[in-house]
């Protein structure tokens, strides 16, 4: 178990510097970290590790903190606020705060958030909060906003191809790591925190792999075959990718479609350590381009992983409530559709595809699907419980709708489409 860092006023600057460029908002937060580290190499991996939890917290809370501070609402007094709500001990604050804000920071605990609106307690911008609301109803949305804003745990994959989950279940408690085994997927782990693992033999050798049990389901749903022609229609670094090759027994041929080489790029030394051979990784230009239009009618299984605004991953990406905006999330539905209209094309007669996203929203989730299924007669909706009772747990809906307070996992919507034979 790591220990947190003395709090020191040189960690109090980096923590200053980090929060005015998170707070532009122009960048994902992880990408903000990533390249602050790489440019500070002397932060130690407690430290970064803390830099990292204090940040992500303050963007879980930052409506909340904002109101705690009263128009006071600097990098510095946004940073002070939330260690005072964490419960640093005073002699560590007083290291790092001046004279004049130790008075203040007297006042920040004892702050009445009963005053504020439903929006600001739940820390969400208050577009976003009528959406939930409106959608799920005020009572549901406690409990699932109340989730989304804790940090979200770690689940590993196990690679079936190379070892048992019983297997790395005993090497991973044997090597002092706390685990157990995932409620629904039969290849997740979960952690009991958050141990560095880039080194970790399991790791480098393939044999585990980062991966959210809810997104392992996405994979179960579609179930690939040995020897099927499959397609991940929107790979990105590859996750699910992998899990369909292993799903595939590394057999038939799973393509790879991705707009963004850089993405494809990252997704190259995973498949060296997976020890996969049947993934084919493949550049598009978009989901018009040439080389989807000769599949067309050819492909067994595709999974649509849309782009969209990936407000069920909240509890990993917290900037995400306010890096997006309704119109971004407009934006994204069109895309959504022809995304799915394009994959769809590839699927050949009695085949499947799963559409999905990690969005909480209907926009990009029921009325994608329900559109489609409107402008495309040849398919039919597939009722996923059915499907996931192999799996032991009941699903109850047509489609698949995973949720933090619920399962325990990122938020997740799928849906299951076949093409009608003949």
């Amino acid at each position: 178990m790591n220990r947190a860092p003395r709090l020191t006023p040189a960690l109090f600057v980096h923590a200053e510097r980090l929060l005015l460029q998170l707070l532009t908002f122009d960048y994902p937060a992880d990408g903000v970290l990533s390249r602050y580290f790489r440019e500070h190499r002397n932060l130690g991996q407690n430290e970064r590790g803390f830099l990292a939890e204090l940040l992500f917290s303050i963007l879980r809370h930052l409506r909340s903190l904002k109101a705690r501070c009263d128009g006071e609402a600097t990098q510095r007094h946004l940073l002070l606020a939330a260690l005072v709500m964490q419960g640093y001990p005073p002699r560590e604050l007083e290291l790092v705060a001046r004279p004049a804000e130790l008075e203040w920071m007297g006042q920040i605990e004892g702050f009445d958030a009963a005053g504020l609106g439903p929006a600001e307690q739940l820390d969400l911008p208050d577009w976003l909060y009528e959406k939930l609301v409106a959608q799920w109803g005020e009572v549901e949305v406690l409990p699932l906003v109340q989730a989304l804003n804790r940090p979200a745990p770690l689940d590993l994959r196990v690679n079936e191809l190379k070892s048992s989950r019983k297997a790395v279940l005993e090497r991973l408690q044997a090597d002092g790591i706390a685990c157990e085994a995932g409620r629904f997927s039969p290849m997740a782990i979960r952690l009991a925190e958050k141990p560095a693992l880039s080194r970790y033999p399991l790791f480098q050798e393939g044999v585990i792999e980062v991966q959210d049990e809810g997104s392992q389901l996405l994979g179960l749903l579609l179930a690939p075959r040995r020897g099927e022609m499959v397609v991940d229609f929107c790979a990105g670094a590859g996750g699910k990718t992998l899990l369909l090759g292993a799903l595939m027994r590394n057999t038939g041929r799973l393509y790879a479609f991705d707009v963004s080489e850089k993405r494809l790029s990252n997704l190259k030394p995973r498949l060296a350590r997976s020890g996969l051979s049947n993934v084919h990784p493949v550049r598009i230009e978009s989901e018009r381009d040439i080389k989807i239009k000769r599949l067309a009618g050819k492909i067994d299984r595709v999974l649509v992983d849309a782009p969209c605004s990936g407000l069920g991953t909240l509890r990993r990406n917290p900037d995400l409530k306010w890096r997006q905006t309704p119109e971004g999330v407009a934006e994204l539905t069109v895309k959504q559709a022809s995304i799915l209209a394009a994959a769809a094309r590839l699927v050949k007669p009695g085949g499947r595809l799963v559409y999905a996203t990690c969005s909480l929203l209907q926009e990009e989730n029921e009325a994608i699907v329900a559109a489609f299924l409107a402008a495309s007669p040849e398919f039919r909706i597939v009722p996923v419980a059915r499907e996931l009772e192999a799996l032991g747990w009941q699903a109850p809906g047509e489609c698949l709708q995973l949720l933090p307070h619920v399962q325990g996992t990122d938020g997740f919507f799928a849906a299951l489409l076949e093409r009608r034979q003949g």
